[in-house]
């Protein structure tokens, strides 16, 4: 009720300074204040009215720094309205809000981010210019050029949006995964790891959170304010439940959006136990390499490439990743070559670390043993199966060597008795396979994404593992409110790095071992 009463008021401050104001009651402004007060005040008045409009959703969400900033904006819109016109019905309704916020104080206790306090003094500088100019034109006797008004009135305006966003932007977080929690995570993956994506947990780039009794987890990482929970928790499945309603306690208690991608279907109703709503993110392509067969004229085209290259001299093998020795040069100029000028893209279903311990490399060479291409294999311990992390190969190899590499790999798998062979993930299939594409928003977003192909590849990924033929997944996405999924998908794309163009500003890291 406070947010919906500060737009209310900050909407009656843009309609105010936006009409007329009372003669009778300008002329006795006037004839008590100094020249250009009136109309300075006017632009106060519109900015604080758009200020608290902006304002009412970090109120809504408990922000403490939203609160003091809302009863300074309340109190001098309340003195603006007077000044610009003795507005006291304007002003009256400014002095019940500001009542009103002072009553229930202590609601709001969501922290901000002290980082941003410092970054503040370069924009209030230029508002309080912005306000000063015309201001000290006016005492002198000039008048200010209409233009040169709006022109200072527009980066006013500007600059104080850019104030508000650094001052209630929410508390951040920076990665910080200790020695000691990484081998805890690690141990807990190991022994009761079993989907596809646990592994992954185990990325250097996602913060740790665990339950009291240090037997289950979860990964996230903070972007914008939104927490995102990277695959389902690992460990005791009987301590999800108080995990994740913890979390999401904290995440509250700092401002946070919360929500988890790459929700499995296993764990949907755990979720919705707990008020989220659950979206389709697409589907996981998963091999079952005890009934994988290069049998039948469905897969014919598999069945040529791997012949192909069998033919042209390229072997096979599978080796510790860890443990790759004088293969590691070549697995480098081999990632370094395909990436080019690309980040290093991933984050819920790919390794950071090609040589992480527990991971395998399937290689290709051919017959001079040169490395053409590879595999990177994360396990799924508990389960005794692998999931794809990265797929590379030099840009010179014929083609079908990822193919070959692919089926040599399904068939390792099943000499190893694996459970499964998790291919990849192929975001939003709703949309990119024509036979669910059936009404008219979902044909117009399909042709959107394959127009757009070139950047996402989400289409290219899909006809890639369909020639497989795996056993489709779904996985989900997981929101407290609908209204988050904008900021939760501009987060996560981020974390994807899908948002980072190719080009010689990408910064390329690299792991040191």
């Amino acid at each position: 009720m406070l947010a919906w009463g500060a737009a209310a008021v900050g909407v009656i401050g843009i309609v105010s300074a936006l009409t007329p104001e009372m003669a009778n009651r300008l002329d006795v402004v006037r004839g008590v204040l100094p020249p250009g007060v009136p109309s300075a005040a006017r632009v106060l008045t519109l900015s604080f009215g758009s200020a608290l409009i902006w304002l009412s959703r970090s109120l809504a969400h408990r922000r403490k720094r939203a609160w003091q900033l809302a009863v300074a904006l309340v109190f001098f819109s309340g003195v603006a309205h007077l000044a610009k016109g003795l507005d006291f019905e304007e002003a009256t309704a400014s002095a019940a809000l500001l009542a009103a916020l002072v009553y229930y104080r202590r609601r709001f206790d969501v922290p901000g981010d002290p980082g941003s306090v410092g970054k503040l003094v370069a924009p209030l500088a230029g508002i309080a210019a912005a306000i000063a100019i015309p201001i000290g034109i006016e005492l002198r006797g000039g008048e200010v050029p209409e233009r040169v008004a709006d022109t200072l009135t527009g980066v006013g305006l500007l600059l104080g949006f850019y104030a508000l966003y650094l001052w209630l932007r929410p508390l951040s977080q920076s990665v910080a995964q200790t020695v000691a929690e990484h081998r805890l995570a690690r141990d807990i993956v190991e022994e009761f790891g079993r989907d596809s994506l646990s592994f992954f947990a185990l990325r250097r780039d996602k913060s740790l959170f665990f339950t009291p009794s240090g037997r289950a987890f979860l990964a996230y990482r903070v972007v914008g304010g939104t927490a995102i929970v990277s695959g389902d928790p690992v460990g005791h499945d009987g301590e999800f439940d108080a995990l994740l309603a913890e979390f999401r306690r904290v995440a509250r208690s700092r401002g946070w959006r919360f929500a988890v991608v790459g929700v499995s279907q296993d764990h949907l109703a755990r979720y919705e136990r707990l008020g989220m709503r659950s979206l389709a993110m697409g589907d996981e392509a998963v091999l079952i390499p005890s009934e994988f067969s290069l049998e039948g004229r469905a897969i014919r085209k598999v069945r040529q490439s791997v012949s192909r290259l069998t033919k042209a001299g390229y072997t096979f093998r599978v080796v510790p990743a860890d443990g790759v020795g004088e293969l590691r040069p070549q697995i480098d100029a081999v990632s370094d070559e395909w990436r080019g000028d690309n980040v290093e893209r991933g984050f819920s279903m790919a390794m950071d670390d090609l040589y992480a311990s527990g991971t395998m490399l399937a290689v290709a060479e051919d017959a001079g043993g040169v490395v053409g291409g590879f595999l990177h294999l994360a396990p799924s311990p508990a389960h005794g199966g692998w999931s794809l992390s990265t797929m590379r190969r030099r840009r010179e190899t014929p083609n079908g060597l990822t193919e070959f590499l692919v089926v040599e790999t399904a068939l390792w798998a099943k000499e190893q008795r694996a459970s499964e062979l998790s291919l990849n993930f192929c975001a939003l299939t709703d949309f990119l396979v024509e036979e669910r594409a059936v009404t008219l928003p979902r044909r117009f977003v399909r042709q959107f994404l394959l127009a757009a192909d070139n950047v996402f590849q989400l289409e290219r990924l899909h006809s890639f593992s369909r020639k497989f033929h795996p056993v489709w997944r779904p996985r989900y996405v997981c929101v407290e409110r609908l209204t988050d999924l904008p900021l939760v998908g501009l987060a996560y794309l981020h974390l994807e790095q899908l948002l980072v163009p190719p080009g010689p500003w990408t910064r390329r890291e690299r792991v040191s071992h």
